[in-house]
């Protein structure tokens, strides 16, 4: 782990940090730290910048309650940037978006931009939007009952797969599986944010385990 005083701030004493979600890896914003407001944010562990419109430091969600509480800051190889990676309570932008960047310049039509997110919404689309024909808007109108039904039918799938060791069978089936539970997600009205909230106290725990093995 690297020290203040190694990493290189320009000639008014800046650095850009790009602010990053940490459950997603979606960018959410790009500003400016000094010294203090660096030292602010390890100290609070929330952003903290320098506005270079205002002069003067900014505890993001301050005034909003949109903080972005902070998981990991890591500096590029030339130690003259940073990555923040954030649990944002709110949208980053001032706008009310989720992130600052949302003006497509391009975008190639080689590779689909998939993601489970977009996925997440298309499922709720299906609840909220009936669609006449569509399997996820049928699981819906047949409710909590079918939905928990398919769930231990694609569990089972994935068993069978992975005990006969075929593995496109498995990732296939896994598939399957993770998109009758996301719909089971949505009928509890459970969101992946909540899924990787959890995830990550298991992760801090474990990290805690490790530590005291290690200090034993």
């Amino acid at each position: 782990m690297i020290n203040i005083d190694e990493l290189k701030f320009d000639e008014k004493g800046l650095i850009p940090a790009i602010v990053v979600d940490s459950a997603t890896k979606k960018v959410l914003t790009l500003a400016y730290m000094n010294r203090d407001s660096l030292e602010i944010s390890i100290q609070k562990k929330l952003t903290c910048f320098w506005s270079r419109s205002r002069q003067e430091l900014w505890l993001k969600g301050e005034t909003s309650g949109n903080y972005q509480h902070i998981i990991s800051i890591t500096a590029d190889c030339d130690k003259d940037a940073l990555v923040v990676s954030v649990r944002p309570d709110g949208p980053a932008c001032h706008t009310g978006t989720e992130s600052c960047f949302t003006n497509e310049v391009f975008e190639s039509d080689e590779e689909e931009n998939f993601s489970l997110e977009a996925l997440m919404k298309l499922i709720e689309g299906r609840k909220t939007d009936k669609k006449e024909g569509s399997y996820t808007t049928y699981l819906f109108d047949k409710g909590l009952d079918k939905i928990l039904k398919k769930v231990g039918e694609e569990s089972t799938e994935v068993i069978i797969a992975a005990k006969a060791e075929d593995k496109k069978e498995t990732v296939y089936e896994i598939a399957d599986l993770v998109y009758h539970v996301m719909v089971l997600m949505i009928e509890a009205g459970i969101t992946l944010d909540d899924i990787n909230k959890e995830l990550a106290s298991r992760h801090v725990i474990d990290k805690k385990v490790k530590q005291e093995k290690m200090t034993q």
